[in-house]
């Protein structure tokens, strides 16, 4: 649908980008972030939004971010930019996403498929709002090595939003899958693509706030668990996940920069979970960890 928009730009020290982010994405559909290749100190992030922002809303998640990032709010636009094809853009801003043996395009992709894929189709208009597909590539990679050496038998994805991972694991490990998002409209769309995909017989989407959704307690012990989300909610939920681990388990985390790595395995060490890999896709950091 062609409407007005409304777009948000503030530019901030990189190690300052995970807390603005997260800010924007309280008053945004959808956000990306923007290297400054001249001064690479700085970053800029645009938050897009169908319908002028609520200001004050704003004002206080920056408050917020800057508080954790211990600077100033630095200076920010709020301007409306016209008609928009969200949609269109939608598709100019996210083509296709190759990771190992998987390749995820969207309905409207018409190009080659490479010979041997493991194929995730999703919802253009919805799939990948946040703009963090590069956490995802880091994610599928991730998942690609781990088929090649073992076999899981009770993968859970927490935080699925659209359920291309969920469904990645689907595809390399003939077992039902469990996924989960505390968002209803992410889960509305999971089940969408997971329908399109054709794995509705091995990939099942509960909406509920991590680990304490009973249909994740009642589906414990996890031999993988992947959990892409930000820093701050995965410290929060390390010993919840450590509980939901079985001894010989194994966990995919991603959704942070190279500044979070350190607090997020020392989250996740304190309960006895050390690091075996670690992917660098872009700025964005994927981990691999095992008991």
């Amino acid at each position: 649908m062609v409407d007005g928009g409304w777009r948000i730009i503030i530019r901030v020290p990189a190690l300052a980008v995970p807390p603005f982010e997260a800010a924007l994405f309280e008053v945004c559909p959808a956000v990306s972030v923007f290297e400054d290749r001249q001064h690479p100190e700085f970053w800029t992030i645009a938050g897009d939004c169908p319908t002028q922002p609520d200001i004050p809303s704003l004002q206080s998640a920056l408050a917020l971010a800057a508080a954790v990032a211990g600077i100033a709010v630095p200076p920010y636009t709020v301007d409306p930019t016209g008609e928009r094809d969200w949609l269109r853009e939608n598709l100019r801003a996210f083509p296709p996403i190759r990771a190992g043996r998987f390749f995820i395009h969207g309905a409207h992709y018409e190009g080659p498929i490479p010979v041997g894929s493991k194929i995730i189709q999703v919802d253009a208009a919805t799939a990948f709002g946040s703009g963090e597909h590069e956490t995802t590539r880091g994610c599928l990679l991730a998942l690609d090595a781990l088929a090649k050496a073992r076999r899981f038998y009770r993968p859970i994805d927490v935080g699925t939003g659209t359920g291309i991972l969920a469904m990645g694991a689907a595809h390399v490990w003939p077992v039902a899958v469990q996924a989960t998002d505390i968002d209803p409209e992410a889960v509305r769309v999971a089940r969408g693509n997971i329908r399109r995909n054709g794995l509705g017989g091995k990939v099942r989407v509960t909406c509920g706030a991590g680990y304490s959704s009973p249909e994740v307690r009642r589906g414990r012990p996890y031999d993988l668990i992947i959990a892409n989300i930000l820093a701050r909610p995965l410290c929060s939920m390390a010993r919840d996940l450590a509980a939901h681990l079985s001894p010989d388990g194994v966990v995919v985390l991603s959704g942070f920069y190279e500044v979070d790595v350190h607090r997020v395995l020392a989250a996740h060490r304190r309960v006895g979970l050390h690091l075996v890999r670690r992917i660098a896709v872009g700025p964005w950091r994927t981990l691999v960890l095992g008991r």
